[in-house]
């Protein structure tokens, strides 16, 4: 019979598979930036919040905040490392302001990062205080990621067109969610990983029930294109945006 421990990693190498899918998955965008030399419409928010995300995933993962969790470490320090190449080429192609941007809320979220690293070494003892405090705000990260899709899945019952909320990508985060939230269950029990990610699943199911009723349906046109058939300015921000919202793993 196969041991917990096995059953576990061998769960969370195929969340590592699936969670690695979803970080490479805004390439295309950046190679369209690199190619045009200009970020055009895309911004640099989800890309921003993913890289606190996944920082605090890492530093959950540690042995001296939560042991046991090396597939957390090792699938977000991929994740961070995609992030920063991402915000690097926005970085040099964007417009002044844009740098701007980016370099004020990173310094903001390195700041906030060592403060709470500070404060959970220093004044928590205890592997179990420890994942309390850390673990928490990783949830709170990570169901804030989960949960922005629902501007997407309004705009699609709206326009009954799924055009803004790509099949794999939807696929992707179901078992994405699903997979992690069965690592979470195997012994040892990870209450933390628990949370967000079955609220990532049941957030994944609903984009897949509302594909398949939608997938069908022509949509309401006039509410996604201009006259000369070209997609107007909102939806193709919109589209950026949804597609960069791919920071869901643990």
């Amino acid at each position: 019979m196969v041991s917990a421990a096995i059953a576990r990693d061998v769960v969370g190498v195929i969340g590592n598979v699936i969670s690695f899918g979803l970080f490479f998955s805004p390439a295309p965008t950046f190679y369209r930036i690199i190619k045009r030399k200009s970020v055009e419409e895309f911004k640099p928010d989800p890309y921003i919040a993913t890289v606190l995300n996944c920082a605090f995933w890492v530093f959950y993962g540690l042995p001296f905040v939560h042991p046991h969790s090396i597939l957390v470490v090792t699938i977000n320090s991929i994740g961070l490392a995609f992030e920063f190449v991402y915000l690097t080429i926005f970085y040099i192609y964007a417009t002044n302001k844009g740098r701007k941007k980016v370099a004020i809320y990173l310094v903001i979220e390195a700041i906030f990062f060592a403060v709470i690293a500070l404060i959970t070494l220093l004044a928590l003892h205890g592997t179990r205080k420890r994942s309390l405090v850390v673990g928490v705000l990783c949830d709170i990260f990570n169901v804030m990621m989960y949960v922005s899709p629902l501007t997407i899945m309004a705009k699609v019952i709206k326009t009954k067109s799924v055009e803004f909320m790509p099949f794999w990508l939807s696929l992707a985060n179901f078992l994405n969610g699903v997979c992690w939230t069965t690592y979470a269950l195997i012994h040892p029990f990870d209450l933390y990983v628990l949370i967000s990610n079955s609220i990532g699943a049941v957030s994944g199911l609903i984009q897949l029930v509302l594909y398949a009723c939608y997938c069908s349906c022509k949509g309401d046109k006039n509410n996604d294109e201009s006259g000369n058939g070209t997609k107007p300015e909102a939806a193709v921000q919109l589209s950026a945006t949804s597609n960069g919202r791919v920071a869901v793993q643990v």
